[in-house]
């Protein structure tokens, strides 16, 4: 496993980051149990992830991840979020000061430790300035509770109004979303800031784990988050992901670690984020952090799918 520094901290993160949106009780991703985190976690430090990724939205990680680091908390660097909340079963943007700080509270409590190593604004909201958030949470960086502060989903014009504040930008970038913010991409690199990559398999897409298109319920994350699960979309995204089968099948390893590869071939990626339900999976995504791809391979990854 290969390892990047966190920008303007001493902090070391590896190149691949488990995402634990799967982690979640709720209906984002079906009625489904809750993992194995812990045995996923042994898996993920075993294979040399040491970066985790979560936030009080994905219903229910957040304490799975609480007690899962028992007694193996500094082995991790640990990034959570701020700004988006459950009202019923959809997300509301919520930065207001006090919102912030009680959403930030809730997280040390329920995350079972002193400090987050990677806060961020999961989302920008549209009645407060992200300059005016970011204050708030710069005072509780002072107090120790965080230890550096990181923006999502965001365009090159926000990444400018806060580069002197944050350490990351983490936004979507897939085989499948490729576009996702080449003008971030250059702010980034410019003023030295890390990019987190998320959506690396697009939902499980990229793995080719669905032949047909699937018939999820209106509140799961592939139908409403990722927009390549339905009628037209799937069938031009079945183009990418057979030619992420053909790649995997001549080098001998996963669709998963092939998808993975894709992303950290863009040097300034820091960090790729891809979630996982099973230890099998953590395994398939870590050996993405190892493979390389050729010119030529990433050249026929990326032929135009619409």
């Amino acid at each position: 496993m290969r390892y990047h520094p966190l920008s303007k901290t001493t902090i070391e993160i590896s190149v691949i980051g488990l995402g634990t949106w799967p982690f979640s009780v709720g209906y984002d991703w079906g009625n489904s149990h809750l993992p194995d985190v812990p045995s996923i976690l042994s898996v993920a430090q075993e294979n040399g992830i040491n970066f985790i990724d979560t936030a009080p939205v994905y219903e229910g990680s957040e304490e799975a991840l609480g007690h899962a680091l028992a007694g193996r908390r500094d082995r991790f660097v640990l990034a959570s979020k701020c700004g988006l909340c459950k009202d019923g079963s959809w997300p509301v943007h919520d930065l207001r000061p006090i919102s912030i700080l009680t959403q930030l509270e809730n997280s040390l409590r329920q995350l079972k430790t002193d400090y987050i190593d990677l806060y961020q604004l999961h989302y920008p909201d549209p009645s407060v300035e992200l300059e005016e958030a970011l204050a708030v949470l710069q005072r509780a960086k002072e107090q120790g509770k965080i230890r550096a502060l990181g923006i999502c989903n965001v365009n090159a014009q926000q990444v400018e109004q806060c580069m002197h504040s944050i350490s990351s930008v983490q936004n979507e970038y897939s085989l499948l979303h490729p576009q996702a913010g080449e003008n971030v991409f250059q702010i980034c690199e410019e003023e030295k800031i890390s990019l987190l990559g998320y959506g690396t398999l697009c939902g499980g897409i990229l793995s080719g784990k669905y032949k047909k298109e699937p018939n999820f319920r209106r509140a799961d994350a592939r139908n409403y988050f990722y927009r390549c699960y339905r009628q037209q979309s799937f069938e031009k995204a079945q183009k990418t992901v057979k030619r992420v089968l053909q790649v995997a099948y001549q080098k001998k390893t996963s669709p998963c670690a092939v998808a993975v590869a894709w992303a950290l071939s863009h040097s300034q990626l820091t960090s790729a984020l891809v979630g996982a339900k099973t230890t099998s999976q953590v395994f398939e995504n870590a050996a993405g952090g190892d493979l390389h791809l050729s010119s030529e391979e990433l050249s026929y990854l990326e032929q135009p799918y619409g």
